[in-house]
């Protein structure tokens, strides 16, 4: 008969569980969508947040909130902070990794599927790296079937993340995506669990670290604010449609300001009219021209020329 319960708490542990990765997946795709539309250091910046929703809340929150139903015969069970954080940062970095290959190399298959496998293994360890960050009085090994397995099921989740966040942007679309997503993240963990062979012993010394609600409680904190943030910046960021007619406009002022004439030459004044009505004098030593002046000096001295 097996000590193991992974349902300690019934279905109330993987339903919750399930609730917290299609909420943090569904985020993230969102979050994505929003980089696919920006450029620069702001595409950066959306595709952190992806990182983190997928990462912490749809990966590694829904790894710990499973693990509040997981109980060995009644025993103790406790969790190394560092290494439950380190498992933390494990997640978000790799899903982060994966999020911006997959972005720069668009969607070819090549560059998809070595994220898929990135973030995959960065997904596995997280959860391995989280069971062994458990202090208890039993000795754990693994089936390495199982083991395999689940690590297969990481990558192929991964990969379709990858491929949701290059298709999905309406939200309608971001949540059925997220729901497959959720499915996909919660089969790897409970395959991973199933790997494991928990013998307890028994031991005088009592189990160090903290317990799992002590430690859950102000994390989930955190990251439900930190949630709530990246969901305020999508709801207020500019829509798709908006980022494209700002796009388009200022393309129109740029086209415009190219078609108008440069200002470093200025146009010559015209002369007045005043100026233009009198002759230029001649130049030194040209023949001088009668004029009207000259044939009434004529007239009156007898036209002899005198």
């Amino acid at each position: 008969m097996s000590l193991v319960d992974h349902f300690s708490y019934g279905l109330l542990t993987p339903v919750l569980a399930y609730i917290a990765s299609a909420v943090g997946c569904m985020l993230g795709l969102l979050l994505t969508a929003k980089a696919r539309a920006a450029t620069g250091p702001e595409r950066v910046r959306w595709l952190i947040g992806g990182a983190l929703s997928i990462g912490g809340t749809g990966i590694w929150v829904m790894h710990f909130i499973a693990m509040m139903g997981f109980t060995v015969g009644g025993g103790q069970i406790r969790y190394d902070v560092p290494l439950t954080t380190a498992s933390a940062l494990l997640a978000v970095v790799f899903v982060g990794a994966g999020l911006l290959l997959v972005s720069a190399k668009g969607e070819r298959f090549g560059p998809l599927l070595l994220g898929g496998v990135l973030t995959g293994l960065g997904v596995a360890g997280m959860h391995y790296l989280g069971l062994y960050a458990m202090n208890m009085s039993a000795h754990v090994s693994y089936d390495p079937m199982l083991v395999a397995l689940s690590v297969l099921i990481a990558i192929a989740a991964s990969t379709v993340a990858l491929w949701f966040t290059l298709r999905t942007g309406g939200t309608l679309a971001a949540g059925g995506a997220a729901l497959i997503m959720a499915v996909a993240v919660s089969g790897m963990h409970y395959v991973g669990m199933f790997a494991m062979e928990v013998h307890p012993r028994v031991s005088v010394t009592p189990v160090s670290g903290a317990r799992g609600i002590d430690f859950m409680l102000p994390t989930l904190s955190v990251i439900s604010l930190l949630t709530l943030g990246l969901l305020l910046a999508v709801i207020l960021a500019p829509s798709d449609q908006e980022m494209r007619d700002d796009a388009e406009l200022l393309a129109q002022l740029e086209r415009r300001r190219g078609e108008q004439p440069s200002p470093l030459i200025a146009p010559a004044a015209p002369a007045s009219r005043a100026a233009q009505a009198v002759p230029a004098p001649p130049p030194a030593g040209a023949p001088r021209r009668p004029s009207l002046f000259d044939a009434a000096d004529d007239r009156r001295s007898g036209g002899d020329g005198r």
